[in-house]
């Protein structure tokens, strides 16, 4: 355990952070989740708007270093691929 006060705030700092970016990320992932349910279902309206949200929030979290570009970017291609072949 840290001793000096600086590095104590430090810990707490991180672990309120990591709780705010597990709640992005799980954010994201429900999102992709609706996105998969409308395409099954075949509503292709819906999932054009949601895919618009995901790249929001896909890029909102890129942004605040909460996932990598590279990552986000593969997320949102894989999604898009999946959108046109339903279409």
């Amino acid at each position: 355990m840290a001793n000096i006060k600086s590095a104590k705030k430090r810990i707490e700092v991180a672990k309120y952070r990591t709780e705010l970016n597990k709640g992005k990320k799980t954010e994201i992932k429900s999102y992709v989740k609706k996105f998969d349910q409308a395409i099954e279902s075949g509503n292709i309206e819906e999932a054009k708007e949601l895919i618009k949200m995901i790249d929001k929030k896909l890029k909102r979290a890129t942004h605040h270093n909460i996932l990598h570009k590279n990552a986000s970017s593969r997320k949102l291609s894989h999604l898009t691929k999946k959108l046109n072949k339903a279409i």
